[in-house]
């Protein structure tokens, strides 16, 4: 069985493959980045590699989800709620995600505005954007009278769709606001715009309503595997879609769905002559982000259809519909902070039984926050995803399917190189989707039979499951009903979250020696198991749902390591233990130094007292039996300097960490 290692929660938990050998051994030297023979490239103006950065101002963007209150009322109560913790984060804009109203009349304007107001007379600038409940009913006159005064005068709108379809730089922030649909309708202007400013930009936001990939909902699924044929706008741009937004590294945040999902949404691969190249030195994976906000409304919906595998994977998703064993709404307030080329994300939640402004605000007059879900990372960055360790025995490793904590070499610009080495994902958190169909309609719709509209489903949403293609989630995703020719049907499934695991270069301080690594996306699941809506279940105890399994089983309960909570609060999350190595630059001499570590109070300290630093190669035994240390060093990180392969550290870690070569 294995240890708990302790790593002191004083060090940073960020909040916001290496060897294939079984022991453990690498190079003597890490090989270059492909192409080059010895030094690492140059770096690039973006660098700044062993260079103290200037002082930087963080730029803070927040989310409002959806806060349409059900008749001609306005959510006002988790709206309130919502704002007031943005607030309290020193928020500087907000994005109202769409569907602010229910049924987009001059009350539920008034009483949006009434609640926004305070917060923009304080400083905070809005960008709302257009949703369904809005376009229904209120274009030409509501939105345009009540909004044009929160978004910003010097927006540039997109010619056509004033006040749908806008955009606004802010710091090195690119951030672009779409009405509810207007993805495929306006994908050729934000190309434009996107490359215009793309040289004078780090960061890229794109906000609208609903998303390409959705959970109830999304673009692909309503607008080409049911939708009308004709003229195929979406269809006919969705390989490039996703292939320029994993290219400019997007963030897409929307609305629309009324719950809380963080995914990757995988591109294209070879879709132009473009290519990674040796100077580009680090391999980022071909995808981007993409955020459902949550939900500050009153009503929540359930988890239909599951993970589209085939063009994503799911890292965090909790719902709560106040239904079927769901006995409360979730209201969530989620902020993303640029700081030069890094951006940190945090989303927090509030559990609440409020389900009309006349019940008063109940728990949400004072919330009580807790953290979900977080990123950090940087432009320059590796990555990977690491599955979990359910992967049935003899399943081929293809499409990355692995639990293994392991990485290529990911080189600094300063010459620096890490990698992470052993490890494997057993804490995770599982989810249920529920049964759903889909349907074609003769004369009408893109899919002309029963079995075209299941081709296109595996086209475009689901993995078709064969021994050298799994689908982890079940061995039939789509099956033809029985019952109705015009429809398929996406069975319930069962699925377990993956984990996006990220390295981050930044320079060096004053305080360092190297550059310094941000690791960030091993401590985001704690074991947390749900019904499609929302209500709790044990994933330790509670069997999947039948057909979960690429064989057509169900997915068995799991025994969880000692220190997996079982929270949604991720500030009770502890990660699996996994192992870090960093390689100092060829400029320093490794005897000199020693590994750091980032304090929560933003000091830079040795991770391990030196007494307690074993000389020796990392082997992987030491996840099973400790190696002996001197008696002071039970409460130490176990460290480990390998002066044998070229002057490398390594570190047995459970924590998201920012770590550094310091002077001993």
């Amino acid at each position: 069985m294995r240890y708990s290692i302790v790593l002191y929660l004083v060090l940073l938990l960020v909040s916001c493959g290496g060897s294939d050998s079984p022991s453990g051994e690498t190079p003597n030297q890490p090989a270059p980045p492909p192409g080059e023979d010895q030094e690492p490239p140059e770096p690039t103006d973006s660098d700044t590699g062993g260079n103290p950065p200037a002082e930087e101002t963080p730029l803070r963007v927040g989310l409002l989800p959806d806060t349409q209150g059900g008749g001609d009322n306005v959510s006002i109560h988790p709206m309130e709620a919502v704002l007031s913790k943005l607030d309290s984060m020193d928020v500087d804009i907000v994005i109202a995600v769409g569907d602010l109203t229910d049924h987009g009349t001059t009350k539920e304007f008034e009483q949006w505005t009434s609640v926004a107001e305070k917060y923009r007379e304080a400083g905070v600038e809005f960008l709302p954007l257009m949703g369904n409940h809005e376009d229904s009913y209120a274009y030409t006159v509501e939105w345009i009278d009540n909004m044009k005064d929160y978004i910003p005068e010097d927006a540039v709108h997109m010619s056509g769709a004033e006040y749908l379809d806008y955009y606004v730089v802010r710091d090195n922030v690119l951030i672009i606001a779409l009405r509810y649909y207007h993805l495929p309708i306006a994908f050729q202007w934000m190309k434009g715009v996107i490359n215009e400013h793309r040289d004078s930009v780090d960061h890229i936001v794109i906000a609208s309503h609903d998303g390409l990939i959705g959970a109830k909902y999304g673009e692909t699924r309503e607008q080409i595997v049911e939708g009308v044929a004709g003229p195929n706008r979406l269809l006919d741009q969705w390989d490039d879609i996703r292939d320029f937004f994993s290219k400019n590294d997007v963030i897409w945040v929307q609305g629309h769905e009324h719950m809380y999902q963080r995914s990757v949404v995988k591109a294209p691969i070879g879709l132009d002559a473009g290519s990674w190249e040796k100077n580009n030195r680090n391999y980022r994976l071909p995808q981007y982000t993409q955020i459902m906000s949550g939900n500050a409304s009153y009503k929540g919906y359930e988890f239909r259809y599951g993970e589209r595998e085939l063009v994503q994977a799911i890292v965090q998703q909790k719902m709560n519909t106040m239904a079927n064993g769901s006995e409360a709404f979730d209201a969530n307030a989620g902020m993303l902070t640029f700081t030069g080329k890094r951006v940190d994300f945090e989303t927090y939640f509030t559990e609440h039984t409020v389900t009309a402004n006349e019940e008063g605000p109940k728990e949400l007059a004072d919330p009580e926050w807790h953290l979900l879900d977080r990123f950090s990372r940087t432009l320059d960055r590796c990555e990977r995803l690491v599955y979990a360790n359910t992967i049935p025995e003899g399943t081929r490793p293809v499409m990355v399917l692995d639990p293994l904590y392991r990485t290529n070499e990911c080189y600094a610009a300063d010459g620096s190189v890490a990698e992470l080495i052993d490890g494997t994902n057993d804490t995770f958190n599982r989810v249920e989707s529920r049964t759903r169909t889909l349907s074609w309609t003769e004369g009408f719709s893109i899919a002309q039979s029963q079995s075209e509209l299941m081709r296109m489903a595996y086209q475009y949403l689901f993995q078709f499951s064969q021994p050298w293609t799994p689908n982890l989630n079940g061995e039939n995703r789509i099956v033809p009903s029985m019952d109705d020719a015009s429809e398929v049907e996406v069975p319930e499934t069962t699925i377990d979250l993956k984990e996006h695991v990220m390295l981050s270069w930044m320079p060096a301080t004053s305080e360092t020696v190297s550059d310094i690594l941000l690791v960030s996306g091993t401590q985001n699941q704690t074991g947390t198991y749900s019904s499609a809506y929302g209500a709790p279940k044990d994933i330790e105890a509670d069997t999947g749902l039948p057909g979960s399994q690429p064989d057509g089983s169900a997915k068995a309960p799991v025994v969880l390591p000692e220190t997996a909570s079982q929270s949604w609060d991720l500030a009770t999350a502890v990660s699996d233990v996994y192992v870090l190595q960093f390689y100092a630059p060829e400029s320093e001499d490794p005897a000199q130094l020693t590994l750091g570590v980032k304090t929560e109070d933003g000091d830079w300290v040795a991770m391990a007292d030196a007494s307690c630093v074993i000389e020796a190669t990392y082997n992987p035994e030491y996840l099973v039996q400790m190696p002996e240390r001197e008696a002071n060093c039970g409460d130490e990180p176990l460290v480990g300097y390998d002066a044998n392969h070229g002057g490398r550290w390594w570190a047995v870690l459970n924590a998201d960490v920012e770590v550094a070569l310091v002077q001993k």
